[in-house]
């Protein structure tokens, strides 16, 4: 990965087409062509936030869909256009959850796009907190064209 980093609000909404209040990826640590490493810090405050004071895992895994719209955002910087794309998630497949984030916790995501054909893009998320892996998912998106 190189060292190209998204580190402010302004540069992560030239990313994802995504607004307040579900912005769930705040900076872009790392990225290359298919890779990426997304961070979040989660705040009390947070549209996904449940009673206990965790995110629920439908959070959990709007954090990883964002993190590939992301990726994707960075993929189509070079391109003439004045949003970034828009992707919809198909399907979500090997979903695991070992535990789900705390406030103030920051939660890292790697991003890997496997197979593409079309529109249809294969992409796995693997999120940690510390070295701690606590989440896990494969993710079908169908980018908008």
């Amino acid at each position: 990965m190189n060292s190209e980093k998204f580190t402010t609000a302004d540069d992560i909404k030239r990313l994802i087409p995504q607004r307040e209040p579900f912005i769930m990826v705040d900076e872009i640590e790392a990225t290359d062509g298919t890779h990426a490493v997304s961070a979040l810090t989660v705040r009390s405050d947070n549209y996904f936030m449940l009673p206990d004071g965790t995110i629920s895992e439908t959070g959990v895994i709007e954090h990883i869909a964002q993190s590939c719209s992301a990726l994707m955002g960075c993929q189509a910087l070079d391109e003439p256009s004045d949003h970034p794309p828009v992707g919809l998630i198909g399907e979500v497949k090997r979903f695991e959850c070992q535990r789900r984030p705390r406030a103030d916790e920051k939660v890292q995501t790697a991003i890997e796009f496997g197979f593409t054909f079309g529109n249809v893009t294969i992409a796995t998320g693997e999120s940690r907190i510390g070295e701690e892996l606590i989440a896990k998912a494969q993710l079908k998106i169908f980018v908008q064209s």
